[in-house]
């Protein structure tokens, strides 16, 4: 049985609605960088998790994120970033958020109990081998999240699981389980607080690491975004220039030569013929960008 540690009482609960404005937040504040530091021992846990999340995306599979009320929230805007970030194709990104569209308007608490629509919204995705399903729960003892990982279990597709108590009953069902084991919230049970900063943390350094892998960050630059706005458009010419040297607009003829890549813009300007030539250098890179240019050197 779980641990009730998502439950339990603070231990400067007490006398909180008494005291003082900036008294208050200064425990609040507090309280969230513990929370934020109790990703760390789950370092070694998260960087498997990254190598199984990148396989699975390597291997033509999907990423399957999984939850229900503020934790489902926490793994959908960790999804939703991952195709813009890091050009990962929309339809390789699954998010299955408890109530679906109806939780974006009001978040409530039944959808996170139904056993059967979680098992509805597992076949409708058609979750199954190459796959690799992420479930989170701060309890760790959510209906919805530990239905869709079994279901995901016995369609065998891979299952990394996220929760703040420790024994919790979705580690069961996990190839891969990361303990964020938060101290109790200043307003107990509310595990939008802690609990959710710790997954958000934990959610930020897995799919970093997952771009990594892929092999779409160098020096730091993300080098296989996709610039669909005028800020980004901007930002891939500077990221361009960075890497390879030349002016910002210099690097922007470049992007339209490569019809947007990044990576075949650095490439082009490291002697590459044209796109067709930068392309087949990166799959012949695996899409690493820094062997790439081994090429041209």
């Amino acid at each position: 049985m779980a641990s009730a540690r998502t439950e339990a009482r603070h231990e400067q609960a007490e006398g909180l609605d008494e005291r003082s404005p900036v008294e208050v937040l200064k425990v609040l504040s507090a309280a969230q960088r513990q929370a934020a530091g109790a990703v760390d021992a789950a370092i070694e846990d998260i960087a498997e998790a990254a190598k199984l999340a990148a396989d699975a995306l390597r291997s033509g599979g999907r990423l399957v994120y999984v939850g229900a009320g503020s934790s489902g929230l926490m793994a959908m805007a960790d999804a939703l970033e991952l195709p813009g970030t890091y050009g990962i194709a929309r339809d390789r990104i699954v998010i299955l958020l408890a109530g679906g569209a109806a939780s974006l308007e009001d978040l409530a608490g039944g959808y996170e109990d139904d056993e059967e629509l979680a098992i509805t919204d597992a076949e409708k995705a058609g979750i199954g081998k190459g796959d690799c399903v992420i479930c989170v729960t701060a309890s760790g003892t959510t209906p919805y999240a530990i239905a869709v990982a079994d279901h995901a279990r016995e369609h065998d597709a891979k299952v990394i699981a996220l929760a703040n108590n420790p024994g919790a009953p979705l580690f069961a069902y996990a190839d891969i389980s990361i303990l964020l084991q938060t101290p109790p919230e200043v307003i107990s049970g509310s595990t939008r607080m802690g609990a959710g900063t710790a997954q958000k943390v934990a959610f930020n350094m897995l799919s970093t690491l997952v771009g990594i892998q892929l092999g779409h960050v160098h020096d730091g630059y993300m080098v296989n975004l996709k610039a669909d706005n005028i800020k980004l458009k901007d930002r891939a010419a500077r990221i361009v220039a960075g890497i390879s040297g030349v002016d910002v607009e210099t690097a922007g003829q470049l992007l339209e030569q490569s019809e947007g890549s990044v990576k075949a813009a650095v490439l082009i300007a490291a002697g590459a013929k044209d796109k067709a030539a930068a392309d087949a250098a990166l799959d012949n890179s695996g899409q690493s960008l820094r062997r790439a240019l081994k090429t041209f050197q």
